[in-house]
């Protein structure tokens, strides 16, 4: 018995798309010191769609959460930048996931 071809078609055409929609939802994100005793993230997704509501945490060197919020409507976090060395991890769900350093965080 051969393969419905129309069933074949439809198949591949549901992986391939499946499998770009996986890739182009990557999360990015860029956080800034601002020079002023703030830092500004921003974040989005590589297919362009908004960070907006996805939680930030910025965290200390042993790993305690020093402040917790999430990302405005402008895809914007803002902060007093801690002292000491820190982290901020942008958590747009398992597996996407991203941490910078505060020592990555440069003017």
């Amino acid at each position: 018995m051969m393969p419905n071809p129309l069933l074949l078609t439809a198949s591949t055409l549901a992986l391939s798309l499946g499998a770009t929609s996986a890739l182009a939802h990557t999360p990015l994100i860029a956080c800034y010191d601002n020079g002023d005793g703030t830092v500004l993230c921003e974040g989005g997704f590589s297919d362009g769609s908004s960070a907006a509501g996805v939680a930030i945490v910025v965290m200390d060197a042993q790993d305690n959460v020093v402040l917790e919020g999430e990302m405005s409507e402008y895809s914007e976090f803002e902060f007093d930048k801690p002292d000491g060395d820190y982290k901020v991890v942008f958590d747009a769900g398992p597996g996407h996931d991203v941490e910078i350093a505060g020592s990555d965080i440069v003017e």
